[in-house]
């Protein structure tokens, strides 16, 4: 765990002035290749009471983050030797629990959307106080422990989908579901009858902005009727409502 202190006027020029946010401790890597924003990052987190670590590079912090469990990676998009996305993307691939909080110096809208495509589950755009940052942290955590449901395992259309083990079964064989796969189907499971539109989706599973233009809930849907659709281009149990998003169940 990173520990050294830096100089409370870095920090303070970097971020501002902090307090503790009050959100369950979590395991955090930092990954910023600046290094008094990194630091003062470790130091904010470290006081708001999460075990923190750092690393300054993309190689870096695939390695880090695949060999430990960290709960949340603040990532920043722009570093050496790998970027951002393909950090992302590599992180996601091995550990699809694990919580990314993405950083850039741009706000324009392509970094965000390109950001939630490859698998952050939200964005901060620099520069950024210490209340949002942790504000952001502390929305991406209580989304993670919501309570799951159904309790008991769905059975629609000869799949039997597992919630709270995050599994699809089709034809005895398990198939592994990613959190927000999970979140997904609790979404439209519990709006059955109603259609769920993409802007929802975005907000209620991404915690990104609903008038994002993106086609990441279209991916990711697509991507989720391969491990539950019996025949994916004909789907019914997530099905297209044209113009709108998607139900739960056949229509």
């Amino acid at each position: 765990v990173y520990t050294t202190r830096v100089r409370t006027d870095v920090r303070r020029e970097m971020l501002g002035p902090s307090n503790a946010s009050g959100v369950d401790p979590l395991n955090v890597l930092v990954v910023e290749d600046r290094p008094a924003l990194r630091h003062g990052l470790v130091e904010l987190l470290a006081e708001a009471g999460h075990q923190v670590e750092s690393v300054g590079d993309g190689l870096d912090a695939i390695r880090r983050g695949t060999e430990h469990p960290f709960d949340l990676v603040v990532l920043d998009l722009m570093l050496p030797r790998r970027d951002g996305i393909e950090v992302c993307r590599r992180l996601r691939a091995a550990r699809p629990e694990i919580l990314v909080l993405m950083l850039t110096a741009r706000g324009s809208e392509d970094d965000k959307v390109v950001g939630l495509e490859a698998g952050a589950d939200d964005y901060v755009t620099k520069p950024f106080g210490p209340r949002e940052l942790l504000a952001r942290i502390d929305a991406l955590d209580r989304r993670r422990r919501r309570p799951v449901g159904p309790a008991e395992p769905i059975e629609i259309e000869g799949c039997r989908i597992d919630l709270d083990r995050l599994t699809a079964t089709r034809d005895g064989t398990d198939r592994p579901l990613t959190a927000r796969e999970g979140a997904i189907l609790r979404l439209l499971h519990h709006h059955a009858g109603r259609p769920v539109s993409r802007a929802e989706l975005l907000e209620e599973v991404w915690g990104a902005d609903g008038d994002l233009l993106t086609r990441t809930v279209d991916v990711t849907v697509a991507k989720l009727r391969r491990k539950i659709e019996r025949t994916p281009t004909s789907p019914r149990i997530i099905v297209t409502v044209k113009g709108v998003g998607y139900a739960w169940g056949s229509r």
